[in-house]
């Protein structure tokens, strides 16, 4: 008959370095996004009021692992739902109805969000 003993010892403060980094990986991620798309180009602009001043990352619930990027104006949604407007390229070369499409499930670009986050996680890690 084999004996074995075992001791595990759980390091609290690594739990801890690694669900804040989460949380700054998540952060920085919709940061990173938001820059993204405004760097592309692809949200209506007149004044630029919509795409710089009124659009902003939402941390308020990040450490429940949920951001959110807002734009508060009371014509972003009727702008964004409707793509069959005729947007003005003078200012936005790419703008349009529905600019957050390349970056969702089935665009261009949807694994934009998880390359960023896992970068972001693995520099504030080192894992």
């Amino acid at each position: 008959m084999i004996s074995a003993k075992s001791t595990v010892t759980i390091n609290y403060a690594k739990i801890r370095q690694l669900t804040r980094a989460q949380i700054t990986a998540l952060e920085e991620t919709a940061e990173a996004l938001h820059t993204e798309v405004v760097q592309a180009e692809v949200m209506p602009r007149d004044t630029g009021n919509l795409q710089n001043e009124s659009t902003f990352v939402d941390n308020s619930e990040s450490s429940q692992g949920k951001v959110s990027i807002i734009s508060d104006t009371p014509y972003a949604r009727r702008l964004y739902f409707h793509p069959e407007y005729n947007f003005s390229q003078a200012e936005n070369a790419n703008a349009r109805g529905e600019w957050y499409e390349d970056w969702l499930p089935g665009g261009s670009k949807e694994k934009f969000a998880i390359n960023t986050y896992k970068e972001f996680y693995r520099r504030l890690t080192g894992v």
